[in-house]
């Protein structure tokens, strides 16, 4: 591409047409007084010139494109000054004064171009290239003495009229230029090389990978622990791995990288039932889901700032994912639902949805339409509140952890039912709240005996459930 710009732009330099600033220019270098009678030999002169280079360069243009050459151009702006006067007629030889100056530096320019068009074919051998750029440089260093002769001759001086005047103006002026050119030749045939492919940076080193890519399978997680290595990627050790079952799960992200934190643990969590984990892929960063039937992946490759909070809830069946909105995946069916603006979801079964979001608790359906909402009443250093959903979605239960009362609302209407503050034996008091038990009553735990009890919602009565 770059090539053919150029190529372009030295077309269009070669194509403006004689001006009379040049013509003046070539007057004063040359001190001749431009008259009627000479004014159109000087004007022929540089219009053959011009037609001249054009032929050339239309010649050299596409060469110079389709070999990525720039010497090429050189050749074809600078070979009219070089070839046009080789075949003139010869005359009496008197070589201009003023052509020893750009003579010296014609053989200086030449010797500099033999020395380093030597240095370059011993380096770089011998290339279909710059074998042509030496040939082409032996051609130009015979013709240019070859037009400088011609070029030499001077009228003698009883012949000096106008005509006489101007050509010997021209023969000067085409001399230096013969020069010039040729040199300009020469030294680009040494030093210009034709345009190469960029050379591929070479990908950066990377320590293999060295933990095992085969997958651990289970049908029951027992137990499982997190890594106990300090962090440091990639290093296959026992301790820097999560261990189910007293062994490797090397296919689970040990460690995740927050903004301005050290690493953490990525998110790895069990199921209630113990049949299934959900975990950070350590390959390709995904979230999975993982039972004894196999993997089911849950989201996309993720970044480590956007890894989300994985819970199950519905006896296991369902999988929440939480992060500035939350994903709800149905393991059996494996359908989704979105809840925008969701931060922790907290409980979740056939009915319906509990999630809280910045400001505000909502209870939605199953599709995720609100059902109800009420502010959070967020209290430092109190025990945060806790939300039950009925299987049947019949009520809603939020248990204040600050003045230890249970609250009962109606999802239908949002109206709350009930309040009661429930009264344990002793000393005992209210700790958390387990659900519905299967015989209908919601269930209960005390703080200090951890005694479980089934709650009249409505009363506040408390009896021990039969074992």
């Amino acid at each position: 591409m770059t090539s053919w710009a150029v190529a372009v732009i030295t077309m269009l330099v070669a194509v403006v047409p004689v001006t009379r600033e040049r013509l003046t220019r070539f007057a004063v270098l040359t001190g001749l007084s431009v008259t009627a009678a000479n004014a159109r030999q000087v004007i022929d002169h540089f219009a053959g010139l011009r037609r001249w280079r054009l032929i050339a360069l239309t010649l050299a243009a596409p060469l110079a494109c389709l070999t990525d050459d720039p010497f090429y151009l050189v050749l074809g702006w600078c070979a009219v000054s070089v070839f046009r006067n080789v075949r003139l007629p010869a005359r009496v030889l008197h070589a201009h004064d003023d052509a020893r100056i750009y003579r010296g530096a014609w053989l200086l320019g030449l010797g500099g171009a033999a020395v380093a068009g030597g240095h370059l074919l011993t380096d770089q051998g011998a290339t279909p290239a710059r074998l042509a750029h030496s040939a082409i440089v032996v051609i130009v260093a015979a013709a240019v003495p070859l037009a400088a002769r011609e070029l030499s001759a001077r009228p003698t001086p009883e012949a000096l009229d106008d005509m006489t005047r101007a050509e010997l103006a021209i023969g000067l002026w085409s001399t230096r230029t013969l020069y010039l050119a040729g040199t300009v030749i020469v030294l680009s045939g040494a030093l210009l090389t034709p345009g190469r492919p960029p050379k591929h940076d070479l990908p950066e080193y990377s320590m293999p990978k060295s933990f095992p890519r085969q997958t651990a399978v289970f049908t029951t997680v027992k137990e499982y622990k997190k890594p106990t290595c300090p962090w440091v990627d990639q290093i296959d050790d026992p301790c820097r791995s999560w261990l189910v079952n007293g062994r490797p799960f090397p296919q689970a992200a040990p460690y995740i990288i927050g903004k301005g934190g050290a690493p953490r643990p990525a998110p790895f969590v069990r199921s209630p039932d113990k049949r299934a984990v959900v975990y950070l892929d350590r390959h390709d960063r995904r979230m999975v889901y993982q039972d004894a039937r196999g993997v089911h992946h849950l989201t996309g490759s993720l970044a480590d700032t956007a890894v989300p909070t994985p819970t199950f809830a519905g006896q296991s069946r369902y999988v929440a994912l939480a992060k500035d909105g939350a994903q709800i995946t149905d393991t059996t069916t494996w359908s989704t639902v979105s809840v925008p603006g969701a931060q922790q979801v907290h409980d979740l079964n056939g009915s319906g949805i509990v999630v809280t979001t910045a400001s505000q608790v909502l209870v939605l359906d199953r599709r995720g339409k609100a059902r109800m909402s009420l502010p959070i009443k967020e209290i430092k250093n109190v025990p945060e509140d806790t939300y039950h959903l009925r299987p049947d979605g019949s009520r809603f239960v939020v248990i204040r952890g600050r003045e230890m009362r249970v609250e009962s609302f109606d999802p239908g209407t949002g109206k709350r039912v009930s309040s009661v503050t429930p009264r344990f034996p002793g000393d005992d008091f209210l700790d958390i709240g387990l659900g519905w038990s299967k015989q209908g009553p919601f269930l209960v735990r005390g703080y200090e005996s951890e005694r479980v009890y089934y709650l009249d919602l409505a009363t506040g009565r408390l009896w021990r459930r039969e074992r």
